[in-house]
């Protein structure tokens, strides 16, 4: 799926008119295409399926001394992403993504595990789905079926509008494999 700029770029033309203000006011007549460039930034990960983006980023590494006893695991904490809330397109943000997962005799590179929180974070989203997202990915990439993704994140529909509740965050987990059924993995991660 395309990103239509041009769709966008009359969708925020018309919010401006609904708004009261002047479309044609210098502070806002280039306001339309400033958007449309920048959500097809910000919210490039809808051009993607989950599938797509394994693929994108499956850059791994083979390590044979990693087999089912293993209990050895990799962990990249605090990843900075950003999303949008699909409920009010408000932003999510302060957001850290931390990823946990035991390698299957190969592992990720690491900045592979940033770039796929970003870009499964480049979506409308809900947090809780971003971390399946993740987790859906890395297993994809990776082969291995114990991954753990954590979130934290601000929620700008709650601290800009309705409760207004400043300090407000929000915790999501995110657990498959092992990290599920032996307890004294996710201990580790702490």
């Amino acid at each position: 799926m395309a990103i239509n700029k041009d769709l966008i770029k009359e969708s925020i033309r018309n919010i401006i008119i609904a708004l009261g203000d002047d479309p044609n006011r210098e502070g806002v007549k280039d306001t339309p295409d400033r958007v449309a460039r920048m959500y097809e930034e910000v919210f490039e990960g809808m051009n993607y399926t989950n599938e797509e983006i394994a693929e994108m980023f499956n850059k791994t590494f083979d390590e044979d001394y990693y087999d089912a006893n293993n209990q050895d695991l990799v962990y990249v904490k605090d990843i900075e992403v950003f999303s949008y809330c699909e409920h009010h397109l408000a932003l999510m943000y302060d957001m850290k993504v931390s990823v946990a997962y035991i390698p299957n005799q190969k592992v990720i590179g690491l900045s592979k595990i940033a770039r796929i929180a970003d870009m499964a974070a480049k979506r409308l989203q809900l947090q809780e789905r971003i971390g399946n997202d993740i987790a859906e990915i890395i297993e994809r990439v990776t082969g291995s079926q114990d991954v753990a993704v954590f979130i934290e994140a601000s929620h700008s529909c709650m601290t800009a509008r309705g409760i207004k509740n400043a300090s407000a965050k929000t915790y999501t987990q995110t657990v498959r494999g092992r990290f599920r059924t032996e307890p004294d993995l996710l201990a580790r991660l702490k």
